[in-house]
């Protein structure tokens, strides 16, 4: 299994202010979905926060990995008995994720990028 990136992911109330925060840090927004906002730094592209906003129902990840095959990570976690929190599936924004809970009782989003086609990339 490769790790591509490891992000934290932050809840925030008030998503403009935020993104203006991690723009003085030099961060830039590489995604909005209204709900999530990514801001990745323009020269180290894999060093980025996540801002989830306070609409989001589901369970509240505290980090995200992206990994090449999220199937065979959700295989091994479920044969270890792993607390999956959120099933595996396809997001219509296109990743394939689940979360898990750790140990320590953060909650892991471990997810994967699709291509227009549905296939991992």
């Amino acid at each position: 299994m490769t790790i591509r990136r490891a992000t934290p992911d932050i809840r925030t109330d008030d998503m403009e202010r935020s993104r203006d925060f991690y723009r003085l840090l030099g961060f830039a927004e590489a995604m909005d979905l209204g709900w999530a906002v990514t801001m990745a730094s323009p020269t180290n592209p894999t060093a980025q926060v996540l801002l989830v906003g306070p609409e989001v129902e589901q369970p509240q990840p505290g980090m995200s990995v992206e990994v090449d095959d999220v199937d065979a990570v959700y295989a091994a976690m479920t044969a270890k008995g792993a607390d999956i929190v959120y099933e595996l599936r396809d997001e219509p924004w296109g990743v394939r994720r689940f979360f898990v809970r750790d140990p320590s009782g953060t909650i892991v989003n471990v997810v994967a990028h699709l291509g227009r086609d549905g296939v991992r990339y």
